[in-house]
C-alpha cells in the first residue's frame, strides 16, 4: 500500500487547507513581551538646552567695529606670550573659515572646531570670520559670535586679530592650553 499512487499525503493535505487563512498568533499568558528600545532619559532635555544655549549668541556691549582688532588673555598667560601671538610667531596648526555661515551656524561649526583642536592637542590655530563689511547696521556678526564663544571655552588662553597677511581683522590666532 505504500506505493499506492493514490495515496498521496501532502496533496491531501494541500487540498484540504485550500481557501484557509492563516490565523495570527496571540501572545501567550506569561509571555515575555519585547522591551521599548533604550533610549536616553535626558537626550530630548539635552537637545533643547544645546539648542537654546546656541541661539542665544552672546553680543558683547563692546561695540566692535569691522576693523577693530580683537585681543584677550586669561589671568596668568603673560604679556610676551600675547606678543608673539600677535606677531605670528607660533605655528597655526589648524584653520577654519566661518565666511558664509549664519551666526548660530558658525557658533556650532567653532565648537566642533575647539573640541577636535582641544582633543588633537593643538597649541595654536587660526579662526578665520571675516570683517563683518556686508552685514550692514547689524555690524560684525560673526565676528562678534567669534569673540564670545572664545572668551567661554576654557582651554582658549589666548587670542588676538591675525597679522594682516593671515586676514587681519577679519581672523584670529588662538591659543589653547
Amino acid at each position: 500500500m505504500a506505493n499506492d499512487p493514490g495515496d498521496d499525503d501532502p496533496s491531501l493535505f494541500r487540498e484540504a487547507v485550500r481557501g484557509t487563512k492563516l490565523l495570527r498568533a496571540e501572545p501567550r499568558a506569561g509571555a515575555r513581551r519585547r522591551r521599548p528600545a533604550a533610549r536616553a532619559r535626558f537626550a530630548h532635555a539635552d537637545r533643547e538646552a544645546v539648542l537654546a544655549e546656541s541661539l542665544d549668541v552672546p553680543w558683547p556691549e563692546s561695540g566692535i567695529e569691522s576693523g577693530d582688532e580683537l585681543v584677550f588673555r586669561r589671568t596668568g598667560v603673560q604679556e610676551t606670550v600675547l606678543r608673539k601671538l600677535r606677531r605670528g610667531e607660533f605655528r597655526v596648526e589648524a584653520e577654519i573659515d566661518l565666511h558664509g555661515l549664519t551666526a548660530v551656524a558658525a557658533r556650532a561649526e567653532l565648537r566642533a572646531f575647539l573640541a577636535s583642536a582641544i582633543a588633537r592637542r593643538l597649541r595654536c590655530v587660526r579662526i578665520v570670520h571675516g570683517k563683518g563689511l556686508r552685514s550692514g547696521q547689524r555690524g560684525p556678526v560673526l565676528k562678534h559670535t567669534v569673540n564670545g564663544l572664545l572668551r567661554q571655552v576654557g582651554a582658549v588662553l589666548a587670542f588676538t586679530s591675525a597679522r594682516q597677511v593671515d586676514g587681519g581683522t577679519g581672523a584670529v590666532y588662538v591659543l589653547l592650553g
